[in-house]
């Protein structure tokens, strides 16, 4: 009897407020109506990861109301465990992303929003107090390394361990879809089968598209 080869697996670490990141994500899920993988999600931090670095002052203003929906996540995956983050991520990435509404430009500094998404996922609003503190920080941090410390430096989001070999990307522009999402996957597991591989690189052009 032939044994089934082992399922491929991606653990992806997100930041609601990447807009690369949520592409990718997009694109891992066409991936999962193609091929036969596992998808587990996990969450990192723009602002942890920019926390000591020298930024322009645009780019923190920008990531500092971004604390709140990752503290909220991991209270909730505290909370309901990890098959929270999914259906969070979707309704963040849906205000954030597809309707365009910015953390930054809140009003309440995306107090509502986050709350918006509490109530769609129909999880305890009293979560939406985890926004605002920090003792939550060390949680996030936690899972930010699990998924930045294998990378190493000088990287971001999208983070992905394909078969357990991390990775910084892909990064799109555009999500691919159907088979075109299978193929570029493929070449994702190809690669990562090589502990000597590092990086395959090239400037970006154009602008998002997140249709």
């Amino acid at each position: 009897m032939t044994e089934s080869p082992p399922k491929n697996r991606a653990d992806f670490w997100f930041d609601p407020a990447c807009p690369f990141a949520w592409i990718s994500s997009r694109w891992i899920l066409e991936v999962e109506q193609v091929r036969d993988i596992e998808v587990v999600w996990h969450v990192m931090s723009l602002a942890y990861l920019n926390k000591d670095k020298d930024i322009p002052q645009g780019y923190r203003d920008f990531l500092a109301p971004a604390w709140g929906p990752v503290r909220v996540l991991v209270a909730a995956q505290g909370r309901y465990g990890d098959k929270v983050l999914r259906p969070m991520y979707d309704a963040f990435g849906q205000r954030i992303h597809l309707e365009g509404r910015q953390l930054a430009k809140e009003e309440d500094g995306g107090l509502g929003l986050i709350a918006e998404v509490l109530e769609e996922i129909g999880l305890d609003r009293e979560l939406l107090d985890a926004a605002t503190d920090s003792s939550f920080d060390e949680a996030v941090a936690r899972s930010h390394h699990e998924g930045m410390d294998a990378v190493g430096d000088d990287v971001g989001t999208p983070t992905i361990h394909v078969n357990g070999s991390a990775f910084f990307g892909p990064v799109l522009s555009k999500i691919p879809r159907g088979e075109a999402a299978g193929r570029l996957w493929d070449g994702c597991v190809a690669v990562a089968e090589f502990p000597y591989f590092y990086e395959l690189k090239r400037s970006r052009s154009g602008s998002l598209d997140f249709s």
